[in-house]
């Protein structure tokens, strides 16, 4: 399965993607850089971010107004005329965010900061709370912007958009996505 494949993975492809890395949607002076928990077997097979059919972070982007209109993962690339980029907390595919461990978390919080001082983004945006608890030891953290800063980068948590985050739906994660973007553009 070739990177930027519309084709849907196989049960092989799946399997075969497990604790494989993807590359980082990140350079210099972007609003905000987007950090999932950890890429899924899809996006490990497709070798594109947020690649699974019933995630819903790119019809959160559009709803919020960060895109003009619903990309596809295979238009990443994208994000970044935008002012927007994509990396993760933990670089290994897994099947469930679940299957990584408090200490791979921690490590690629560690990770996480030196990329943003590297880049600076405006804002990190990092996508599930319990993985930001986790990964910065913050255990009272909540949803939205954060007191702490990495140097000039503000922190903001947003909810998890896979699927299996049942807590919200598309148009309340959109209206989390869309309070971010507002911050942003008041500031």
């Amino acid at each position: 399965m070739g990177s930027g494949s519309s084709t849907r993975p196989s049960p092989a492809d799946l399997a075969a993607a497990q604790d494989k890395t993807i590359p980082d949607l990140i350079g210099d002076g972007l609003r905000v850089l987007f950090c999932g928990i950890n890429p899924g077997l899809w996006s490990g097979a497709t070798g594109m971010h947020f690649a699974r059919p019933g995630n819903r972070f790119w019809p959160a982007l559009h709803r919020s107004g960060f895109t003009p209109r619903q990309l596809r993962p295979e238009e990443q690339r994208e994000l970044l005329g935008m002012g927007l980029g994509i990396t993760n907390v933990a670089a290994r595919t897994t099947a469930k965010a679940e299957e990584l461990t408090s200490e791979e978390l921690r490590v690629g919080g560690r990770a996480l900061v030196e990329r943003v001082e590297q880049y600076r983004p405006r804002v990190l945006a990092v996508l599930g709370i319990g993985a930001y608890r986790t990964a910065f030891g913050r255990p009272r953290s909540t949803i939205g912007p954060q007191p702490e800063r990495i140097g000039d980068t503000a922190i903001w948590v947003l909810p998890n958009p896979s699927g299996l985050n049942a807590h919200y739906t598309l148009d309340a994660l959109a209206t989390e996505f869309r309070a971010l973007r507002e911050s942003i553009e008041t500031s």
